[in-house]
């Protein structure tokens, strides 16, 4: 038996730096190749240890039923897999705008693996997290891989990627994007060429889900526009996932925010400011 205790964890949001489509699989399946980066603004997730083996959601996405929370199914994965008796409250206080192709439900997901694998004691190693993470989803084993990454296949193929201090200035339109309509688009292209090399130019790049979202939501061009406009001649602005969130790319902090103030008046909406992390959080909560 040990002391009942609580965790209170970030789950850290991502960008795509660029989101390439190389193919599509007989089972529906697309196959990438992006560059995704953990930034400092996320979930906040509350972990409280159970002697009994419920699993209780106190709190978490308004709208989704907890038997279909990425948080709950990655606590039960776990407790199902270790046959631990050990239960957990999960209380999810969310900041990632939801649809905003930013990776909160796959944060989500990854934070409750590793903060489980520290409360409950169960010493799984990266690669064991990594495996059980792909079951709820392609880009949960980006969230426990733990640091900025080179993705191919599904997004399950990870490398280590060197980013620059890089500070992020995000704009979320008002709406809700579907990824699954996204990559069912029959205009989406689909056959963007391989990389042949690991190591890009700040330029390299784009994003093949953009042109679908921006054709089916105003919103989303409304906010690149402003932030293309506002940002420092150069800078990468592009949308991050399956959208609808968009970004720019910058060098230090007091240009992350003045693009951002400027950019959130001009779109009328609301944003945040975020720096590149060069490890999760959590990182250190995967056994060696």
């Amino acid at each position: 038996m040990i002391a009942p205790g609580t965790l209170t964890v970030l789950a850290p949001a991502k960008v795509n730096l660029f989101l390439h489509v190389t193919g599509r699989l007989s089972d529906g399946y697309h196959t990438l190749e992006t560059v995704m980066v953990p930034i400092d603004y996320g979930d906040r997730i509350r972990l409280t240890l159970r002697q009994e083996s419920d699993i209780v959601r106190t709190r978490g996405v308004d709208g989704i039923a907890p038997e279909d929370d990425l948080a709950v199914r990655a606590a039960r994965l776990v407790q199902r897999r270790t046959a631990t008796t050990k239960g957990v409250t999960i209380e999810v206080e969310k900041r990632i705008p939801v649809g905003g192709g930013l990776g909160g439900g796959s944060s989500d997901a990854a934070a409750v693996l590793l903060g489980l694998n520290r409360l409950w004691q169960l010493e799984l190693t990266r690669v064991e997290l990594m495996a059980l993470a792909l079951e709820l989803g392609a880009d949960v084993p980006f969230f426990v891989f733990g640091e900025p990454a080179f993705a191919r296949g599904i997004g399950e193929a990870l490398e280590a990627f060197s980013v620059p201090p890089t500070w992020f200035a995000v704009l979320t339109p008002r709406v809700h994007v579907s990824t699954a309509a996204i990559f069912a688009a029959l205009e989406l292209t689909r056959h963007t060429p391989s990389a042949r090399i690991d190591v890009f130019s700040e330029a390299y790049g784009g994003n093949d889900l953009q042109r679908v979202a921006l054709s089916r939501f105003p919103e989303i061009r409304a906010c690149l526009d402003a932030l293309s406009r506002e940002a420092p001649r150069g800078a990468r602005v592009a949308m991050s996932g399956s959208g609808s969130s968009v970004f720019a790319a910058l060098a230090d902090e007091d240009t992350a925010m003045d693009t951002l103030s400027r950019a959130a008046q001009a779109a009328a909406v609301t944003g945040f400011m975020a720096r590149a992390l060069d490890r999760h959080p959590l990182h250190s909560f995967a056994a060696a």
